[in-house]
């Protein structure tokens, strides 16, 4: 495991000295430094089109600077109902004058359920201008073939999918209670050119059409951890996987280079953001294995922007003990941030401690709500 923590500490060091990884196939001018000019927005309207429940009896919220919606009775699509599943899939749109973006970021487990919380929100696919992937995890990934199996002749024709990298290529693995493996995912670059899908993949920070920006790969700099999740195998097997030449810190060990599944430290998870006016930024973890204080910092640090207007989306910390999951809420409290809605992997042991120590920064969040920051 040497690679590993090599690689570990070259993230840690990055983030201390200001370096960056390389990044390659980028589409973007913007990511060549080690700042960005983060794109200013006028309003941000995210669409939960997928998350661990819809709930029907979820309270109302009225937070200062936020819109929030709620899809209550199912009866409200002819006897239809909202799917929901483990996973994560959001609609954004942004706006900045008379300008308007539209992505589709992360795409949860099935396409069956994507495609019918699609269809029942009456969701316009038409003007969609970008797909973004978190990384590389199947409750994130699962559904976007199917997606694009129904959908893909009425969108437009230059369809850009934005990665963190190539470890976004890897096979992901889970490990059973009897010491096999499982599949957990892995994209397939035969399956997107079979889609007419152009990859865009950056370890820097990158503009995504002119109104996101990502995060890149996070250093680590604070006090969090990878906690453990799922196995990775580097390399390329039958025409998939990852390719170990593209990787901008190439150290592997031979454990490594022959194939032999390790814990994941996530190299190419990013995070999508948003600049909103002058309230500050909006930042989306999807999952956050890198750390929501890690990310949270990385955002800062590549925009010269301090304010965090919200933080939203999974914050993996469900599988965290309690002392573990305190000390990261106390670095949370930090940061003063305006709004923290939580999805998917976030944790119900995190919103215990959330309501008692960041009172009144909460919006509970549940399949089909849609939230609207405003600059």
């Amino acid at each position: 495991m040497a690679s590993t923590l090599n690689r570990r500490g070259f993230l840690h060091a990055a983030g201390a000295s200001g370096a960056f990884l390389a990044c390659y196939g980028v589409a973007d001018p913007a990511a060549a430094g080690i700042r960005i000019a983060a794109p200013v927005v006028d309003t941000l309207t995210m669409r939960v089109l997928l998350d661990g429940a819809h709930d029907i009896f979820i309270a109302p919220a009225v937070p200062p600077g936020v819109a929030v919606e709620r899809v209550r009775a199912p009866a409200s699509f002819n006897g239809k109902t909202l799917q929901s599943e483990w996973g994560l899939s959001l609609h954004l749109a942004s706006t900045k004058g008379k300008e308007t973006k539209r992505f589709l970021l992360d795409f949860g487990f099935t396409g069956d359920a994507l495609n019918t919380n699609l269809g029942l929100l009456g969701t316009d696919l038409s003007n969609i201008d970008a797909l973004i992937l978190s990384h590389g995890h199947l409750d994130h990934l699962g559904g976007m073939l199917g997606f694009l199996k129904q959908h893909r002749d009425k969108m437009k024709a230059d369809l850009k999918l934005y990665l963190g990298g190539e470890d976004a290529f890897c096979q992901r693995l889970q490990r059973q209670d009897d010491g096999t493996f499982q599949s957990y995912g892995m994209l397939d670059r035969r399956d997107l050119k079979a889609a007419r899908v152009q990859p865009v993949l950056s370890e820097l920070p990158i503009v995504v059409e002119g109104h996101a920006f990502t995060t890149g790969t996070v250093p680590r700099v604070s006090v969090e951890k990878v906690l453990p999740n799922t196995f990775v195998v580097f390399g390329e097997k039958n025409g998939g996987g990852c390719a170990i030449s593209a990787y901008a810190d190439p150290h592997f060990t031979a454990e490594e280079l022959a194939g032999t599944p390790v814990p994941d430290q996530h190299l190419h998870e990013h995070a999508t953001c948003f600049k909103l006016g002058d309230r500050g930024l909006v930042v989306i973890t999807s999952c956050g294995h890198a750390g929501i204080i890690n990310t949270l910092k990385r955002a800062q640090e590549v925009t010269g922007v301090e304010k965090i207007h919200a933080l939203c989306g999974g914050f993996h910390l469900a599988p965290a003990q309690l002392p573990y999951l305190e000390r990261i809420v106390a670095e949370l409290k930090k940061f003063d941030i305006d709004h923290l809605i939580p999805m998917h992997c976030s944790g119900g042991n995190f919103m215990d401690v959330a309501k008692r120590e960041l009172p009144g920064k909460l919006i509970a969040c549940t399949t089909g709500s849609r939230f609207t920051f405003t600059a």
